[in-house]
């Protein structure tokens, strides 16, 4: 096995203005110790308030949705994330991928592509009518509301991506800009 190019790594990582990156199985406490890192970062880089608890928003529901989604669906490798926090522009963007069941990303596609259509009025009145739903005891995933708060809160509409990679899944990621 040979060495990995860390200073090629590093150059792609200046070049792409990404602060944070990672990629491996995901935990709890990993969720929780990368957002501790997160959190300082931007506090360090004085960014209001209300802009870093968006971006830290961002990635802990990314992250948490990874995390549920290889609880529930017992699928092998989809608790690997890759996550990428970066900056340029003024803004912020948060992405996260992980392996999925071919036909749940594309129903999860089609979702973001919905929400890319509405303006924020429309996200505003998709979430409370979300909120309002009953929630079923038997469920075995949240309420819903997180995706919808993350379009909510994207300066742009989020985006996704969906790659085929055999035997019934492929590979997800989500992006969104801050």
């Amino acid at each position: 096995m040979s060495s990995p190019d860390l200073y090629g790594l590093r150059e792609r990582f200046e070049t792409d203005n990404i602060l944070l990156c990672f990629n491996g199985p995901i935990s709890r406490s990993l969720i929780e110790e990368i957002g501790n890192a997160l959190k300082n970062y931007l506090k360090s880089e004085q960014l209001s308030p209300a802009s870093a608890l968006d971006v830290f928003a961002a990635y802990i529901e990314l992250t948490q949705n990874i995390r549920h989604y290889a609880t529930t669906s017992q699928l092998p490798g989809a608790d690997t994330a890759t996550v990428i926090v970066s900056h340029s522009e003024d803004c912020y963007r948060v992405a996260a991928g992980n392996i999925v069941k071919l036909d749940d990303g594309h129903a999860l596609v089609a979702r973001i592509e919905a929400f890319a259509k509405m303006d924020k009025v429309e996200l505003k009145a998709a979430y409370k009518t979300q909120l309002r739903q009953p929630r079923d005891e038997n469920a075995v995933t949240g309420a819903g509301l997180g995706l919808i708060d993350m379009a909510r809160k994207s300066s742009k509409p989020m985006q996704s991506t969906l790659r085929d990679i055999g035997d019934g899944t492929a590979y997800f990621s989500l992006s969104i800009q801050i």
